[in-house]
């Protein structure tokens, strides 16, 4: 991050919803490392992986909002407060959307919506930053993708997503808010809710690998990802944050460049954590429904309008990882070990290995 942008965030009051979870908490202490004023909302919804130890190292400065945010009542005080929106309270599980769409679409779209329109009464005209998901494309029709592709997604999640996506850019035409969607693709890195089941691969791989598991992939493990260490995510995020008059309000944040099959992804995990080879096994016919198959996301647009480049390899990324749990597993095992879902045995007994 350049100096001209943390020196641009210096003071202002910034507002991260799901700032309790993986990427908020990672966006939050790095706002604050910049001196900004930020205050953290989260309803710490079962299964979403909202932990307090994430924002440890500043929880003195940060200030949290515990809370939905649908909740206007709520909200209204911190939003008329706020220079900056930074939104990514949401849901990111597509097997807990499958098994639980009404509930997916209460978090992923209903409460954005009280959301938003409670932003446009409140902080008018403010940025908006949304993260949603490169899910929202389903199955890519060509590789890599653009953000031209066709919206077409597999899940709920990624319907809801889609939906929360449309409300930001609807808001923005109509004078009330400044959105900018981001469409993120498989992101990791220290903070992950890595004792929760239903997250997807790269979380399950990383609580395996501590653990001492061997990895497991479905289908053949040739299909392709883009995987993103977090604070290259925060970098897209911040920098979309500052940008002035874009040209572009959807940005893909992927990388064409550093492409890596599943089994690459497990082969490097398992070697750097010393675990055994992992293991190939067919996929249960509940993910085979949702499975995309390869994705690979074109950042062309991304670095045309922020100058946003990925910069962390994979094998850098994932050292920096296991560092990070080996040091604070506990914080993220206790009381959800072995993978327990706080949503029932339904969505155990469809986890077993999620591949997203």
């Amino acid at each position: 991050m350049t100096a001209e942008i943390r020196q641009w965030y210096k003071g202002r009051r910034v507002l991260v919803t799901g700032g309790l979870g993986f990427i908020g908490s990672n966006l939050a202490l790095a706002l604050w490392r910049m001196g900004a004023v930020v205050t953290v909302a989260d309803s710490s919804e079962p299964g979403c992986g909202a932990n307090p130890f994430n924002v440890k190292p500043a929880a003195e400065e940060i200030a949290i909002v515990q809370g939905d945010i649908a909740d206007e009542e709520l909200m209204a005080p911190v939003l008329q407060q706020t220079d900056l929106i930074f939104n990514l309270a949401g849901e990111v599980s597509h097997t807990h959307s499958m098994l639980f769409p009404e509930r997916d679409f209460r978090i992923n779209s209903s409460a954005q919506l009280r959301f938003l329109q409670a932003c446009g009464r409140h902080a008018w005209q403010r940025r908006v930053v949304y993260a949603s998901t490169r899910q929202v494309y389903g199955t890519p029709g060509r590789l890599p993708v653009s953000e031209k592709h066709q919206v077409a997604p597999l899940d709920y999640n990624g319907v809801h997503k889609h939906a929360a996506e449309q409300y930001h850019l609807i808001l923005t035409r109509l004078g009330e808010l400044d959105g900018m969607v981001l469409r993120l693709t498989n992101i990791y890195g220290p903070r992950m809710a890595i004792g929760l089941s239903c997250q997807g691969f790269l979380p399950l791989f990383f609580q395996r690998a501590m653990e001492g598991g061997q990895l497991s992939v479905f289908g053949d493990g040739g299909q392709l990802r883009d995987p993103i260490y977090v604070d290259d995510a925060c970098n897209a995020l911040l920098l979309a944050g500052a940008v002035v008059n874009p040209p572009y309000r959807t940005l893909n944040i992927g990388s064409s460049s550093a492409v890596f099959s599943l089994n690459e992804i497990a082969e490097e995990i398992s070697r750097q954590a010393v675990l055994p080879h992992f293991r190939v096994q067919p996929f249960p016919a509940a993910r085979q429904k949702i499975d995309i198959g390869s994705y690979v996301s074109s950042d062309r647009r991304s670095t045309a309008v922020l100058g946003w480049r990925a910069r962390v390899d994979l094998a850098e990324g994932i050292r920096r990882t296991l560092t990070y749990y080996g040091e604070h597993y506990r914080h993220y095992r206790a009381g959800i070990a072995g993978g327990a879902c706080p949503l029932g045995h339904q969505a155990r007994a469809a986890v077993a290995t999620p591949v997203s």
